[in-house]
């Protein structure tokens, strides 16, 4: 692999969609140490060949890397590699106003600078799509191709278990018995959705539960009450006046203009 890179200065509406590429490319390391510094933006760096240590934080401290594996490197914070055999390796830069909220997601961790990868093919396709991209002076390509290698990054962080309580969540329960229901304890429930969503768990139930009565109200000929039986609320105005304030109309007002075809239910 020929060691090649790009650096790019993106214009002012490129920096308006967000995310951004500031640079990318695939090198070969030795195994010899190579300086510390800090980034002065974010960095995702893929492992594809090679074995030893990553130095990260104030405190340097010691992380074991071995590929495949994916390095998450945050702006002003030190790190250092310290390969053992030959580091192969594809990179990416990257800034913009939507990493905080990549961050308050889980999608970037700076408490996980490495995660390993059984698998490597789904974040191998997704850097490949993005250094392909990266050359071609297309700004909205290079910012979803940001965006799918975050997000198929972030995929390993979460073990499940946010997808499991939505497959739940329209059940009326407890959150200890949800918990219960995963076989996890509340605290191990909670962590495991902060990780995956950056939310708690009654907002991923509270999210479910109306992105689902959105779909019953639009696509399905049923009352209100219905629909909010349907998705775990036995009291109709209750339901009706959380849907209200949540998404900022009534369910009647949304079926009128949330739905694309069919006749306006009564309730």
């Amino acid at each position: 692999m020929p060691n090649w890179s790009i650096y790019l200065t993106p214009g002012v509406f490129e920096r308006e969609l967000g995310l951004f590429c500031l640079g990318a490319g695939e090198q070969t390391h030795g195994a010899l140490p190579a300086p510390e510094r800090a980034l002065g933006c974010h960095a995702l760096v893929w492992l594809k060949e090679g074995h030893g240590h990553l130095l990260h934080g104030p405190d340097r401290q010691s992380y074991e890397v071995r590929a495949p594996a994916l390095l998450t490197l945050f702006p002003g914070v030190l790190h250092g590699y310290r390969p053992a055999t030959r580091w192969r390796q594809a990179w990416t830069l990257f800034s913009g106003s939507a990493t905080d909220a990549l961050t308050a997601l889980g999608q970037l961790d700076v408490s996980q600078p490495v995660r390993q990868y059984s698998d490597p093919r789904p974040l191998d396709r997704a850097f490949t799509r993005l250094l392909r991209i990266s050359g071609q002076h297309n700004p909205v390509q290079l910012t979803g191709a940001l965006y799918d290698l975050i997000g198929e990054a972030g995929t390993t962080t979460g073990d499940g278990v946010a997808a499991q309580l939505a497959d739940l969540a329209c059940t009326p329960m407890s959150v200890q018995d949800y918990a219960s229901a995963l076989g996890l304890t509340v605290r191990e429930l909670r962590d495991a959705v902060r990780r995956t969503t950056g939310s708690t768990p009654q907002e991923l139930i509270l999210s479910t539960r109306l992105s689902y009565a959105k779909v019953l109200l639009a696509e399905e000929d049923l009352s209100v009450a219905a629909v909010a039986r349907r998705v775990g609320y036995d009291d109709p105005a209750y339901f009706s006046r959380l849907f209200a304030t949540r998404v900022g109309i009534s369910p009647v007002a949304f079926r009128r203009s949330g739905s694309l075809s069919g006749p306006i239910s009564s309730l």
